[in-house]
């Protein structure tokens, strides 16, 4: 997804750093000296996106494994790709679809790997062997507590289709060696790009009451019907050549979706929350809006 920089200058300004925010920064750096792996969980159709720039600091050279959640929504060749950029930077990537479980055995071994040089020097220092302790890091609804409740293998965390709800600390137990911790998910201060901004609000890192949804609705349409007509297309069923605009684009959907109101006008209200609600399921394509650096798209 690529907008000049005059395009940028109509962007909406999205920022969301709330005092709960703060508060769960503070309570990650308190409670990382417990584990010993942190799990850094980024959405796999913004991985750069959706990579808190916070994070970089406050671990500090902590063991570190990328996981590529939501990977059922994004383009599996994009996937692949950004596992290799991770990989050749020397960082343990896995990507994973927590709905279907696929990925987590992986991820479960990456991490007990990852930790086995921390509880092997203890227990040299005589300390009693103990489970590897992981914390999932990621920001807001990226889809940590299902993840959780996966690798748990039971509803352990409250979940909600809404950004940041899981609130409390909480100990999960993973089988006999692993222990992770539940912490809340964090954003940062500032989104110095707006297209940053933009692509939370796509995916729902970033509440919808705080934005124009209308407008964010309209670029999202913008930027599928540049990089992706053919799902526009085949979901909305367009056989005319698609607009550039994204008012028009909205207009268009909301009708051909029968939101008609009074005069035969379009509900844009609801003709925009049906592109949002179907994006964000992978009803209008498998879709990744970040790109991989040039490395990262060269074969293994």
């Amino acid at each position: 997804m690529k907008i000049d920089k005059d395009e940028k200058k109509d962007l909406p300004s999205l920022q969301w750093f709330p005092g709960h925010m703060k508060k769960a920064q503070r309570l990650i750096e308190e409670n990382l000296k417990l584990v010993d792996v942190v799990a850094e969980l980024l959405d796999a159709r913004i991985p750069v996106s959706s990579a808190n720039p916070m994070l970089q600091e406050i671990l500090a050279g902590k063991p570190r494994v990328v996981v590529l959640g939501k990977s059922d929504l994004a383009d599996p060749a994009m996937t692949k790709a950004w596992i290799r950029h991770y990989r050749a930077q020397e960082i343990p990537a896995v990507a994973v679809d927590a709905v279907q479980g696929k990925g987590t055995k992986q991820l479960v071994k990456l991490m007990e790997e990852l930790a086995r040089p921390k509880t092997e020097k203890l227990v040299s220092q005589g300390a009693r062997p103990r489970a590897a302790r992981v914390m999932i890091l990621g920001i807001p609804n990226v889809g940590k507590s299902s993840l959780i409740n996966r690798l748990a293998g039971a509803a352990r965390t409250k979940t909600e289709d809404k950004p940041g709800v899981t609130r409390a600390k909480q100990w999960i137990r993973l089988g006999k060696n692993l222990e992770l911790l539940d912490t809340p998910g964090i954003l940062w201060p500032k989104f110095e790009d707006p297209l940053v901004g933009l692509k939370l609000a796509f995916t729902g890192a970033i509440k919808d009451e705080i934005y124009d949804l209308e407008q964010v609705s309209c670029l999202l349409l913008e930027a599928l019907a540049v990089q992706h007509p053919e799902h526009l297309k085949e979901r909305f069923k367009l056989r005319e050549e698609l607009p550039q605009r994204g008012y028009e684009l909205l207009e268009l959907v909301g009708r051909k979706r029968g939101c008609l109101i009074k005069g035969g006008n379009v509900d844009l209200e609801k003709a925009q929350h049906i592109v949002m609600s179907e994006f964000r399921s992978g009803k209008l394509g498998l879709v990744t809006l970040d790109s991989v650096p040039d490395r990262g798209m060269e074969q293994d």
